[in-house]
């Protein structure tokens, strides 16, 4: 299961290659593998199904990236470079909350 508190920790793990409106590709560092027993690509291929405005996620195992595909109505893009630059986490916090779906 996906909580906020391991979106935040995932996100620890990422810096930005690129960002349009409803698009971001970041950079996954291979020290996230040390977690590999907190942080599974099950959880990161699950987040579309646990929180409301992602649309679609896309791991790439040879170059180390992701691709997440969103809603920018839902998910504001400036929400993005505050959870990989790890600002204003309670406020994601409280955002996220509020877009998690109830997935049994």
């Amino acid at each position: 299961m996906v909580t906020v508190d391991k979106l935040i920790e995932i996100s620890s793990y990422l810096t930005l290659i690129h960002h349009i409106k409803g698009r971001i590709r970041v950079r996954v560092n291979p020290k996230i593998k040390e977690q590999s027993n907190k942080i599974t690509l099950e959880d990161i291929e699950d987040i579309p199904n646990r929180i409301e405005g992602i649309k679609k996620i896309k791991i790439n195992k040879i170059v180390g990236s992701i691709t997440i595909e969103y809603d920018n109505g839902i998910f504001p893009d400036n929400l993005w470079i505050d959870l990989i630059n790890q600002k204003n986490l309670e406020e994601i916090v409280e955002i996220l909350n509020k877009l998690s779906k109830e997935v049994n």
